[in-house]
């Protein structure tokens, strides 16, 4: 069987980016498609130096050439399919879902599709059999994280049987991992699993011993930082960093598979990089050209809107789906200060009325400079977004895009309403507002028709879309007002926190009222996570990953406290993942052979 990698950039586009001559998914003519076939060498490839790329800063180091990338990828692929001198298939599945789970974390899975698609269809007959995986607790624990996460049907019941050494600390790391992808409140052998060995992990890392020990490292950091709280991206650049503490060694590679996997690995990201750094570089022009940099109520948030989207949605042929997310965060982030602090009422009915009346412009009348700013944004870049989604859907989607600015501002205009009257809602009047108003409706629903699958009217309408929305709003919104709610407070605003005081009758204090919102907070995360990898439904997988890509951003910058309303507290994320080069050793560095990284970045492919 030929193995296959089409090697995608993002297309051109008016709007989104400067021409960088490559085509994405959404049209433009088709990328080369480099086949290597077992039976034969691989031809050489012609690299020309293409002009006007931007240069990676920072590294000395070089990116291998295209020729030498798919060496390395055959190397792997033989590796995935290699026969095992292990001779049972507890080991043999061991070491397989060991190299898909090393793939997934250095973020090159996507280039082993069919081969990762094999290994795990393997996997899951033998599942099903409860047959020899279930022997150790390492295999077992890691095959229900991977197969759940990929939409495989695995029920944590099959965890219940399994024993382990209380001192191997893989084994109860993998443990610790696979409680966290519960996807239920009912799910409790996690909640123990979890519970258990968490305890013990965090007791190792208080051994003197256990310092030593480079694995250690990951231990803290999955300890610190649930999966659902970071973003792809950076994680990717932190494990092939510490390539020598994600890789297993029941894995038995040579020495040139795992320089071929962290060679792939470093490519990957420099590639991805550069393309970030000019989609940001147009976003930046972009704020100035519409004057939002002008508005002195508006928090500058583009580059946190960037990053989450770089960081979720990091292969190069999603640019326009990146672009989209940031410049919309962008924007809803200014309404919602303008909403909040930087508007009167006269000049936000002005702006919900201009929303209102889309089509009839000629009527315009603005009532002060920075409505018209705020509108003439929003206008634009809705006009010019939605024509560049409806030539991808292939039929008219810029009225949805309209509808849902629109839904955004007359459900603000409700929470101005209770604050100048006075007005206290009840809970539940609360949240069905907020869920709008969390404002990521504008970010996430118009992004959906860049990720590839053809949505339909139908798709729009159907429930499950919708509970996608009310899911991931409602634990962003919870989460959000957890962090916010003494700030929100001064500033006159009520949220889920102070609600739940004041309607208390003082039988409820704020850290009670916040502890309580944990609950709800996870089990919509669950839910959440439940209906995306679920498979037999309506909205195709892609488009369903946005919805948990914004959640876990969420969690991102509010788990621990307000990041998003700090200009400095995520600036070291932006720069690790658009800016600052990977942190490796140079002799590492030379080993990979990564020479004339900046001539070798700008093949024409």
């Amino acid at each position: 069987m030929a193995a296959m990698m089409v090697v995608n950039t993002p297309a051109s586009s008016s709007i989104t980016r400067p021409n960088a001559g490559y085509s994405s998914s959404g049209g433009g003519l088709p990328c080369r498609v480099l086949q290597m076939r077992p039976s034969r060498a691989p031809r050489p490839a012609v690299a020309r130096v293409a002009k006007n790329r931007p240069e990676v800063g920072g590294n000395a180091a070089s990116m291998p050439n295209l020729v030498e990338k798919n060496a390395r990828e055959t190397r792997t692929k033989k590796q995935l399919h290699k026969p095992q001198e292990a001779p049972t298939y507890q080991e043999s599945i061991h070491r397989q879902l060991s190299m898909v789970d090393v793939l997934q974390k250095i973020g090159i899975s996507r280039h082993f599709a069919s081969e990762i698609k094999s290994i795990l269809d393997f996997t899951y007959s033998y599942w099903l059999q409860r047959d020899e995986i279930i022997l150790g607790a390492e295999t077992c624990a890691m095959a229900f994280r991977i197969l759940r996460m990929n939409g495989y049907n695995v029920s944590a019941d099959g965890l219940s049987h399994i024993s382990t050494d209380l001192s191997d600390t893989r084994s109860l790391l993998e443990l610790y991992k696979a409680s966290q992808v519960s996807t239920s409140d009912d799910e409790l052998i996690l909640d123990s699993i979890g519970s258990w060995s968490g305890h013990l992990l965090k007791q190792q890392l208080t051994s003197t011993e256990a310092q030593r020990a480079p694995l250690l490292r990951e231990v803290e950091h999955v300890l610190d930082s649930p999966f659902y709280t970071m973003l792809d991206r950076l994680e990717h650049k932190r494990n092939i960093e510490q390539f020598d503490v994600i890789e297993h060694p029941i894995l038995q590679l040579t020495w040139q598979t795992n320089q071929d996997l962290l060679g792939l690995g470093v490519m990957d990201f420099y590639t991805s990089q550069s393309i970030y750094q000019q989609e940001y570089q147009h976003l930046d022009s972009w704020v100035k050209e519409s004057r939002l940099n002008q508005l002195p109520f508006a928090r500058q948030k583009l580059a946190y809107f960037y990053l989450s989207a770089a960081s979720t949605m990091f292969p190069p042929e999603l640019s326009d789906a990146r672009i989209l997310w940031a410049m919309n965060g962008a924007l809803t982030t200014v309404v919602d200060d303008f909403f909040d602090v930087g508007g009167s009422k006269d000049e936000l009915e002005n702006l919900t009325a201009l929303v209102e009346m889309w089509e009839n412009q000629e009527e315009t009348e603005y009532f002060s400079e920075q409505v018209e700013i705020v509108f003439s944004a929003i206008y634009s870049s809705v006009n010019e977004l939605g024509s560049k989604a409806s030539a991808v859907q292939g039929r008219d989607v810029t009225g949805h895009l309209v509808e849902i600015w629109q839904e955004l501002l007359r459900n603000m205009m409700t929470e101005v309403e209770w604050r100048t009257s006075g007005y206290v809602p009840t809970l539940d009047e609360y949240i069905e507002n907020a869920v709008v108003t969390f404002a990521l409706g504008p970010i996430v629903l118009p992004a959906l028709y860049f990720v590839g699958p053809k949505i339909t009217e139908s798709m729009v309408i159907d429930p499950e879309y919708s509970e996608l929305f009310r899911l991931m709003s409602t634990c962003g919104r919870l989460l959000n007002d957890v962090q916010t709610y003494e700030r929100e407070y001064k500033e006159g605003k009520l949220n889920s926190v102070s609600l739940l005081v004041l309607h208390s009758d003082g039988s409820m204090t704020i850290p009670e009222a916040r502890m309580k919102l944990q609950k709800p907070i996870d089990t919509c995360r669950r839910d959440l996570l439940r209906l995306v990898l679920r498979e037999d439904n309506v909205i195709p997988r892609p488009c369903k990953e946005l919805f948990w890509n914004i959640c876990k951003t969420c969690y991102f910058f509010y788990y621990e406290g307000d990041a998003f309303s700090c200009q400095e507290e995520k600036a070291g994320a932006v720069d690790a993942v658009i800016h600052d080069p990977l942190q490796l050793p140079m002799n590492l560095l030379s080993e990979l052979d990564l020479s004339t990284l900046r001539e070798r970045i700008k093949i024409e492919y």
